[in-house]
């Protein structure tokens, strides 16, 4: 009997038409009986193309790639117990399952191929061939299956859990504290030591004649049922990135709180993310960008790339057009920044974002003051310096937040523009992870050479702007 009833046409339909297999189908619409799963996968799709007419007899979705071989699940049963009882096996050496003509042409969108091709008796086969040839002896086995982890990504990010108790039968686990103490570590977030993880570790390490004294085998049966401890949804989180530029020297990049108190009443990550919560109705989020300017630092031409994840996001489905007003409203929410490029990422592209971080280069523009009085062509001089390699100590301004280290780093080009006697503005090509005040004032001698040294004066740096952050991600967009 085929196990799709009439209210799992709407489901079955639209999976279908996408390129999901019978057997995923057949998953998501909560079949849960072995039975359906066995059939040949070409008698699975003439019955699920016959479900799937309509009342007319007029067939609502071709079937979208030639079907595989008839071939039985059954047969990874029968074949794994006859290498079960006796260890040995006739089954024939066969051809990569790998070659198969047919795989890249009907790959499932869901399960990418495991419930089709994998379940087939080439590849059973090829496993048992496997076996035979390893050489080892035994009288039972243990099969053992680990999916790629992007299975979970494509099946789906909402989650419903169930969580169960079992409160009459809770001691049976503590002989397992007595014997492996090491195993059941307490934690802050957790309630008690006996979790799922430890006591599978412990179950792991002890040997069966000593288990088999500990606890009854089979198990005593308790009196009652398990309790339902909690229903919980979640949903995977999404990711959002683009570039912002900050035009006021009087913002900082993340909240500045110090011992409890708030400095400044905001910052560029809750100008973006603020909305973001909002329209996405996440519980939270975690910013993250590439570099970041002090707080009297602005962030000018294209901008700083950045990357939000949204965590447990109940609405995550949105149109292009959908970003692009969502963009509009933090713009025009403050004048203090602006959001540029604004898109739905992956959490592997973020990866692109801080991927050689520190070879990428970043152009800054410094007004810069002197003690002396200064001619252009006290200045000029500067031009002509190409990659110098400088040697800076964590800035005292920030060591109480970062190691002490000594790092070398490029100041690839300069170029001066002369302002008047004690001021010039200076414009920096550098590597990325640069410290550039110190490189203009020396911070009392941190960083060798530096402006004041190079010039032999006392410099200090008045403003700085980031002009470029060299960091191609994520994609520009059409405006």
């Amino acid at each position: 009997m085929f196990p799709l009833t009439k209210e799992n046409k709407h489901v079955a339909q639209l999976l279908f038409s996408t390129g999901t297999c019978p057997r995923c189908i057949f998953r998501f619409c909560g079949v849960d009986f072995h039975a359906p799963y066995k059939h040949p996968y070409e008698e699975l799709l003439n019955h699920l193309q016959k479900f799937l007419k309509a009342e007319k007899d007029e067939l609502i979705l071709e079937v979208p790639n030639p079907p595989l071989k008839k071939i039985r699940l059954q047969e990874l049963e029968d074949g794994i117990d006859n290498l079960s009882q006796n260890g040995e096996s006739e089954i024939s050496i066969i051809e990569d399952a790998s070659h198969n003509s047919n795989s890249s042409a009907n790959v499932c969108n869901v399960c990418l191929g495991i419930l089709q091709e994998f379940c087939e008796k080439e590849f059973i086969k090829k496993v048992c061939q496997k076996v035979e040839a390893s050489g080892f002896e035994f009288t039972n086995l243990v099969f053992s299956v680990s999916f790629p982890p992007q299975l979970s990504v494509r099946e789906s990010l909402f989650e419903v859990s169930v969580v169960f108790a079992h409160p009459e039968t809770v001691e049976d686990c503590h002989f397992l504290g007595a014997i492996f103490p090491d195993c059941f570590k307490p934690a802050k977030n957790k309630q008690s030591v006996f979790t799922r993880m430890a006591v599978m570790k412990a179950l792991n390490k002890i040997k069966e004649e000593d288990f088999r004294k500990q606890f009854p085998c089979p198990p005593n049966s308790p009196k009652a049922v398990c309790t339902v401890l909690e229903i919980e949804c979640a949903h995977g989180a999404v990711f959002v990135a683009g570039r912002y530029n900050k035009y006021s020297r009087n913002l900082p990049q993340t909240p500045w709180i110090i011992d409890g108190e708030r400095k400044l009443e905001s910052s560029v990550e809750e100008l973006i993310s603020d909305h973001l919560l909002t329209v996405f109705k996440a519980e939270s989020f975690n910013f993250s960008s590439s570099g970041r300017e002090d707080v009297d630092v602005r962030t000018l031409g294209n901008g700083r790339p950045f990357a939000i994840e949204l965590v447990n996001p109940h609405r995550v489905h949105f149109t292009s057009q959908e970003i692009k007003e969502l963009q509009q409203k933090i713009n025009e929410s403050s004048n203090k920044i602006q959001v540029r490029d604004l898109q739905l990422v992956t959490r592997e592209a973020i990866g692109h974002m801080k991927e050689g971080e520190e070879e990428k280069t970043k152009t800054y523009s410094a007004l810069i003051w002197t003690n002396k009085v200064i001619q252009k062509k006290d200045i000029e001089f500067l031009n002509d310096i190409k990659d110098l390699k400088i040697d800076q100590k964590t800035p005292l301004r920030v060591l109480h937040r970062r190691p002490l280290a000594l790092r070398t780093r490029v100041i690839h080009s300069m170029e001066t523009h002369y302002a008047d006697e004690h001021h010039f503005r200076l414009y920096l090509k550098t590597q990325a992870g640069t410290y550039i005040k110190e490189f203009v004032h020396g911070d009392f001698g941190r960083t060798k050479p530096n402006i004041g040294s190079l010039m032999n004066v006392t410099a200090d740096i008045l403003e700085l702007d980031v002009e470029s952050v060299d960091v191609d991600w994520p994609p520009a967009l059409d405006d």
